[in-house]
């Protein structure tokens, strides 16, 4: 068995909250599929500009969806589903001129299209236009999600023309609404602060951290604290999240600023703002890959009436990294300011979309920043290792990941993976010593863990060193992971190595099921066969492993025995 590669070391960003669905759709498959360029556009280059659209939209690419699209209406102006498809592409895009443009068009003919009145409404927002934007959503086609997008944005109109009858006419109604309480008590708690009522706001605020607790709607209630001079109150709600990642770009924040006696601004200022929050609420929510255009039209609704809203590019970036788009993904991250507590982690998302890229050199320039900033940054130190190790640059993958270990200070339970990651450099670096004995501090931390379990315990047995030792550890990772083919292949290699063929050849075989293929898997299969008095089947394992193997000194062993045989 050769050595398996280290599972990548790298922080998990975590994106999104249970929120709940908008209300626009995606232009269905039907307009997809039966959209046919009329008879008098013969042009040849018609179709092939349609196809072309077609095919950009298939792989999310809204720029180019957009602008084959526009061409195509450009030649059919009055088709409809062409119309349809290019105001959307134009909107998911961000080209909200075209988007605009195009919108008026379309509910010329289609008065309560809902992703048209939507981007209309949300055009007027920005314009503070709140009559024009009220007028919109109450034109909207009536369905299962729209209560809470125009109750929403009704709401933050209505506030901003001070209509509190109608205020509380739309929060009324979306408390009625089941399944959205978290969301109903952020907004009225949003609401009822920036109309001046801290006391009613603050009771929202809690009604809302009940329903379930959120980076917005604690960073939301802690600057309201602090702007109301309770300064105790507030590090105190910070505290009791100061052990949840997610929560830590609110919490670090907060409490500098607590700390440093400056003054914190308000989460909403102007019911653009609250409109925006409203639109990355319900983006969040659609996190299945059939909304994914959907949810990057709501981000792009957000940010356009919020052009600095810092999460709602991380969130626009993770759509697009979900659809394997990385370059718009990079642009969306890089679009989060220095100064935002956010940055850092737009940082770490763009160096791993750069790793997917392979510009290995870029994603450790983004990298070389945090941790210049930051000498104690953990998981930026383990991401630049990784980032060397792509590169195949041990030596420096080396110096981040003793870095990273340094900054550690005392390893906990979870920490096993960054010895395990440094062990296999180490390993690469011929210093097998040292590769064993972070090896071993990785088992002290997870004793139990299947992967540190057949790491060492396969390698003694490659060694000839320990293996009746070696073999009770891997006995031990099979029974935890009994179908895991390559534990179950240095469990066999064991055997063999103990002489104990009979046994091997049965374990080897259930490997070579398991994972089938395997070049390694087969040798040793072939091995056990020959040691077993099979010599007819062992050559056919071995010519199998020649068939599957690439490393052209292993496939000269192959061939070898081949010829000859095992010796002995």
């Amino acid at each position: 068995m050769t050595m398996r590669p280290v599972l990548a070391v790298c922080a998990v960003l975590a994106l999104g909250s249970a929120l709940l669905a908008g209300c626009a759709a995606a232009p269905g498959s039907s307009v997809l599929n039966t959209f046919v360029p009329s008879a008098a556009d013969d042009e040849s280059g018609a179709f092939v500009t349609y196809l072309s659209a077609r095919f950009a939209a298939s792989d999310h690419d809204l720029k180019n969806a957009a602008r084959y699209y526009s061409e195509t209406l450009r030649r059919d102006p009055a088709n409809v589903s062409l119309l349809e498809l290019s105001f959307f592409y134009a909107a998911t895009s961000g080209d909200f001129a075209a988007a605009s443009s195009l919108a008026d068009r379309l509910v010329a003919t289609r008065p309560d299209d809902r992703s048209a009145r939507l981007v209309l409404a949300v055009i007027a927002f920005k314009k503070q236009d709140y009559d024009s934007a009220r007028r919109h959503m109450a034109q909207l086609a009536k369905g299962p999600f729209t209560t809470l997008t125009l109750s929403l944005f009704d709401a933050w109109a209505a506030t901003a023309l001070k209509d509190q009858a109608a205020v509380q006419k739309n929060m009324q109604t979306l408390a009625e609404e089941k399944g959205v309480e978290n969301i109903a008590a952020f907004h009225t708690a949003l609401l009822a602060e920036y109309a001046g009522n801290v006391a009613a706001a603050e009771i929202s605020y809690k009604a809302a951290l009940k329903a379930g607790a959120t980076p917005r709607v604690l960073e939301a209630y802690g600057r309201m604290l602090e702007r109301a001079g309770r300064g105790a109150d507030a590090a105190a709600l910070y505290r009791q999240h100061e052990n949840q990642g997610g929560f830590l770009p609110v919490v670090v924040p907060g409490l500098q600023r607590i700390a440093a006696g400056t003054n914190a601004d308000a989460l909403v200022t102007s019911p653009a703002d609250g409109a925006a929050e409203a639109l990355f609420g319900l983006a969040a929510s659609l996190n299945d890959s059939g909304s994914a255009d959907v949810s990057v039209l709501y981000l792009r609704m957000a940010r356009h009436l919020r052009p600095n809203f810092a999460l709602a590019n991380i969130l626009l970036g993770d759509r697009f990294d979900q659809q394997r788009k990385f370059e718009d993904a990079i642009e969306a991250y890089r679009s989060v300011e220095p100064s935002s507590p956010y940055r850092r982690m737009a940082v770490m998302a763009m160096a791993l979309d750069y790793t997917r890229l392979e510009r290995h050199n870029a994603a450790v320039t983004e990298l070389r920043r945090l941790t210049m900033a930051n000498p104690k940054d953990v998981e930026a130190w383990i991401s630049t290792g990784d980032a060397y190790r792509a590169m195949d640059k041990e030596a420096e993958a080396l110096q981040s990941f003793d870095r990273a270990i340094e900054a550690l200070g005392k390893p906990g339970a979870r920490d096993w993976r960054v010895f395990y990651a440094r062990a296999n450099i180490k390993e690469k670096l011929k210093d097998w010593k040292a590769a064993e004995a972070d090896t071993q501090i990785a088992l002290k931390l997870a004793p139990n863990e299947p992967q540190l379990l057949n790491y060492l315990g396969y390698s003694w047995v490659e060694r000839g060193e320990r293996i009746p030792e070696a073999l009770g550890m891997l006995e031990r990772a099979s029974k935890m992971r009994p179908y895991d083919g390559y534990i179950m292949d240095s469990v066999g290699w064991a055997y063999f190595k103990l002489g104990r063929y009979e046994d091997a050849v049965r374990v080897l075989n259930q490997a070579v099921l398991l994972v089938p293929g395997d070049p390694t898997i087969n040798e040793h299969l072939g091995d056990a066969l020959w040691k077993a008095g099979k010599p007819i089947s062992a050559r056919f394992q071995w010519n199998h492993a020649l068939t599957f193997g690439e490393d052209t000194q292993a496939k000269a062993v192959i061939e070898q025995k081949l010829k000859t045989g095992l010796p002995g």
